[in-house]
């Protein structure tokens, strides 16, 4: 397939892309500074601007841009989360509609986020959106890409969970402090965490891209989702290190804000239970194994 990846400097990206080329893929990429031809091509979706020429015979579209979630939320910030998902999304979807061959399939990430803070009850993908900021940016971000599935493109939304890798991501912010012994609980620890290690993003990409039986919303996520103390113990393990502390939630809420209670104390205990019914098999399903191997312990 040729492939046409958004965000492939990011996390994801960054993984994703070279393991599309081992398969035997051709990859072009969407960038925002001067596009090196014939696989870059210039986009500024906040504009807008997207070369639509980077869809000429495309197979497929991986949509991964996004701003960081991993920071205060001002009403700047908020809107720049919001535009860099939703109008991107929509750029895409309106060249597809526009061009005369559109790709096959289109893959736009989402999050867990779009099932708000729902305590220890078990999410798959037929549950309803949540509330909160993050929430509304995951329904309006997974509407934006409808107009794809009118003009006959195949769409899959990606729910993806908490990705652990060592090269980024929350869990290379996490380290430093955990290597310290300084790692601890966050709140009341009881919010479920929906993690998913790297090496299972990247495949769970590929069988979303080749299994033309999906559709619609995928949870990206481990079967196994663990509490905040439960991954605090295990991450601590892994490390050979303690951590006994608990950090109060207003401690996180005062600096953090509205980011805080809706990422690092929010619930969200999602399952991917429509990987599992199309026969996909996770290398990673347990959290101790996967932070081992991320982490080369």
């Amino acid at each position: 397939m040729k492939v046409l990846v958004s965000g492939s400097s990011g996390l994801i990206g960054s993984a994703l892309v070279p393991a599309l080329r081992q398969a035997g893929h051709q990859v072009v990429r969407l960038v925002r500074r001067r596009p090196e031809p014939p696989d870059e091509f210039f986009w500024l979706p906040d504009a807008g601007q997207l070369d639509r020429s980077a869809l000429e015979g495309v197979d497929a579209v991986v949509h991964l841009a996004g701003e960081t979630i991993g920071k205060r939320w001002t009403s700047s910030a908020k809107e720049r989360i919001r535009a860099s998902r939703i109008e991107g999304a929509r750029l895409l979807t309106e060249a597809m509609r526009e061009i005369g061959t559109p790709p096959r399939v289109f893959v736009s990430a989402s999050a867990v986020g779009y099932y708000g803070d729902r305590g220890s009850e078990i999410l798959d993908e037929n549950e309803a959106p949540g509330r909160g900021f993050l929430a509304e940016v995951c329904k309006d971000w997974e509407a934006a890409t409808r107009p794809a599935v009118e003009r006959g493109v195949r769409v899959v939304n990606a729910r993806t969970g908490i990705v652990l890798s060592g090269r980024g991501g929350a869990l290379k912010a996490m380290l430093p402090l955990f290597q310290l012994g300084l790692g601890g609980v966050l709140g009341d620890g009881r919010q479920y965490m929906s993690w998913i290690a790297i090496d299972d993003v990247v495949r769970g990409y590929l069988h979303l891209l080749e299994d033309s039986g999906l559709s619609g919303p995928v949870n990206l996520t481990s079967p196994n989702p663990v509490t905040n103390a439960e991954f605090t113990q295990t991450l601590a393990k892994v490390l050979g290190r303690p951590a006994f502390l608990r950090i109060p939630a207003q401690v996180l809420t005062l600096p953090l804000g509205e980011m805080a209670q809706e990422t690092l104390l929010a619930s969200q205990r999602a399952i991917p239970r429509r990987l599992l019914e199309r026969g996909f098999q996770f290398q990673y399903p347990e959290l101790e194994g996967a932070l081992r191997h991320v982490l080369g312990r």
